[in-house]
């Protein structure tokens, strides 16, 4: 190894100790994913076979949560999207339905037909859904960078326990009032 020193350049020798060797240890090794035995696209089509309206699935136990779906509720007049907790059976097959793990109840997930939208961009779709003026709003939202909007998102969903608080149980008025099947 040489070393630069001003007026000039300096050899500098550095020994390996007598301990440390070349001899490589595995620490991790990749596996090839196990292939699922059921196609969640095919076990999850029952839920738009008579009804082709997209599902807004949201978790059940965040007040923040609950009240964003009492707020589209109220706002979506045509009833055009219908509802779902993460945590229920057929919140978990929608999630896997959007390759998405079956547990992660980490983002809104808006689930339509052909395909599924998550955080900011599932915030915008579902604003797209719902009375005036919010497909307005959600036509120039669309223009703020996602980086900007999903970096926002995540934030607010990391932290909304915290500054929204949590319930003890899913809500299932919620779910009452809008059965999937």
């Amino acid at each position: 190894m040489a070393l630069l020193v001003p007026g000039g350049c300096a050899r500098l020798d550095v020994s390996r100790p007598a301990h440390f060797s070349r001899r490589r240890t595995v620490i991790a090794t990749l596996s090839r994913p196990k292939r699922e035995t059921e196609d969640w696209v095919d076990a999850s089509s029952s839920f738009f076979q008579n009804d082709s309206r997209p599902i807004m699935l949201y978790d059940g136990v965040c007040n923040l949560c609950n009240g964003g779906v009492k707020f589209v509720r109220d706002n979506d007049q045509n009833r055009r999207i219908r509802y779902e907790a993460l945590q229920s059976e057929a919140g978990k097959k929608l999630l896997r339905r959007s390759g998405r793990d079956p547990d992660d109840i980490s983002s809104v997930v808006l689930v339509e037909k052909d395909r599924s939208h998550i955080k900011s961009d599932a915030v915008l779709k579902i604003m797209e859904y719902i009375d005036l003026p919010f497909p307005q709003l959600s036509f120039f939202l669309q223009f703020v960078p996602q980086f900007i909007r999903d970096f926002t998102y995540d934030n607010i969903a990391i932290n909304r326990y915290t500054m929204f608080g949590r319930s003890d149980s899913c809500t299932c008025s919620l779910r009452k009032a809008f059965e999937l099947n």
